[in-house]
């Protein structure tokens, strides 16, 4: 978000993630505590849900669904990076250029996400590092080297692709 702030948007769509992913909350309630941190306004009629999906679907027929309701908006956080592509082409269905007239953001940073066209700006997360400190974390738990820790916080890194760029300096939608 403060990227995207930083490139001048200041109107946002934000596509939650689908209720049964124990991502969803957190994630939400992050990009909420940012939002209030940076003055963005959160209009909720701009965070259509996702589905459970393992293809971009979901992203898709969200940002479908965003679309029939708004096009006030010159980026996009989406929950994921499939969800971020799905949204891409919904996008470009809709006459829409991305990054030229609303850019996208995804998080993850799946492989796909610097194939995609145009290249899915991300937050990346070290999913490799995260095993590994987990695996050695409850192995350290199981041989009592260490006590219980109920969190352990991972440092993410935005991935800054082709999919984001300054703010239209006006709205023609």
């Amino acid at each position: 978000l403060r990227h995207l702030a930083d490139l001048g948007h200041r109107k946002f769509a934000f596509m939650k993630g689908p209720p049964a992913s124990s991502d969803t909350d957190a994630r939400w309630q992050a990009i909420c505590e940012v939002a209030g941190e940076l003055g963005i306004e959160m209009k909720i009629q701009f965070a259509p849900q996702t589905e459970i999906g393992a293809t971009p679907e979901p992203g898709y027929a969200a940002t479908k669904e965003l679309l029939a309701t708004s096009r006030d908006f010159t980026a996009l956080f989406a929950y994921n990076d499939l969800c971020a592509i799905g949204a891409i082409r919904a996008l470009d269905e809709a006459g829409l250029r991305v990054p030229d007239d609303v850019s996208v953001v995804g998080f993850d940073d799946i492989p796909a996400a610097s194939y995609s066209r145009p290249s899915l700006t991300t937050v990346h997360q070290p999913m490799q590092d995260m095993g590994q400190l987990a695996a050695r974390t409850l192995l350290d738990q199981i041989e009592n080297r260490t006590s219980y820790v109920a969190e352990i916080a991972v440092e993410p890194e935005l991935i800054v692709r082709q999919s984001t760029a300054k703010a239209p300096p006006k709205l023609d939608r």
